[in-house]
């Protein structure tokens, strides 16, 4: 995309000083750059946005050159296909990373965020400095599924799409297609299919958080890719919910943020029992 149609959509899209584009697999994907240092990818949630790490950047861009996308057909980002899977939104990160010339990264991803990252840990290992996972899965347990086939698009009353005509900026045809491809997750079963063995080849350091009462994935499924993952830590919060990237952000002794800095610099000691 050459500057003057990148300063031009920026523009048209209400974008901060630091987003940028990069076209990427066939779809411009939208990113900000903030702080400097060793690069950090932080991956959003589903029909979420970069936005929501907003809370968290003053701790980190002290420390790292942080880099927020908008997943595809998120936020600013286009989604010719109007499809998304996990596997492909992995794909779609590690091209952000050829553009910016970033060979390794560490990285935080929340729910879908976590299960991009989990594809990108498997299928290209060297990527991955270290990473931790929040409230995701590797696999959709039934009680996701019920869900998923409880939030049909064409029954949802209008204002349950409020929140996102807030931070989705292309309009309510993407506001539409995010919550067509949510509820067809329901009938997903080849994109998140993790076994143990698969996990198991992970080689980054790993840190697993979780909510006790997380309304979509059991807490036995962080529990076991703890014991898949070789260098896993497991952190399960009481009485958190699926939404704990905003209820982590509400911490007031910002101890998630600490342990999250110590985790990413190598503080914590090897697992010996992971």
């Amino acid at each position: 995309m050459d500057a003057v149609r990148e300063r031009e959509l920026l523009d048209r899209l209400g974008a901060p000083p630091a987003g940028r584009f990069a076209e990427v697999n066939g779809f411009e994907l939208y990113y900000e750059v903030h702080g400097a240092g060793a690069p950090l990818l932080l991956l959003h949630g589903f029909t979420q946005a970069g936005v929501a790490w907003q809370p968290y950047l003053p701790a980190f861009t002290g420390s790292y050159r942080v880099i927020v996308p908008d997943l595809r057909g998120h936020g600013r980002s286009t989604n010719p296909s109007g499809k998304f899977t996990h596997r492909q939104s992995a794909e779609d990160v590690a091209a952000l990373l050829d553009h910016l010339d970033i060979d390794r990264c560490c990285a935080l991803g929340f729910s879908t965020g976590g299960m991009t990252l989990l594809h990108l840990a498997t299928r290209r290992p060297e990527r991955i400095e270290r990473m931790i996972v929040i409230s995701s899965t590797s696999y959709y347990p039934e009680r996701a599924r019920a869900i998923m086939r409880d939030l049909d698009p064409d029954r949802l009353r209008d204002e349950a799409n409020d929140e996102l005509r807030k931070i989705h900026h292309r309009g309510e045809e993407q506001v539409y297609a995010l919550r067509r491809q949510f509820h067809e997750f329901k009938d997903s079963y080849e994109d998140m299919n993790f076994t143990g063995p698969l996990l198991a080849t992970i080689q980054a350091p790993t840190l697993i958080v979780h909510g006790d009462r997380d309304d979509f994935f059991e807490v036995g499924i962080p529990v076991e890719m703890y014991r898949a993952i070789p260098d896993s830590y497991l952190w399960i919060v009481p009485n958190g919910g699926h939404g704990l990237l905003r209820e982590l952000s509400r911490d007031d002794a910002g101890s998630f943020r600490r342990a999250a800095l110590a985790f990413l610099r190598g503080a914590w000691a090897a697992s010996s029992d992971g």
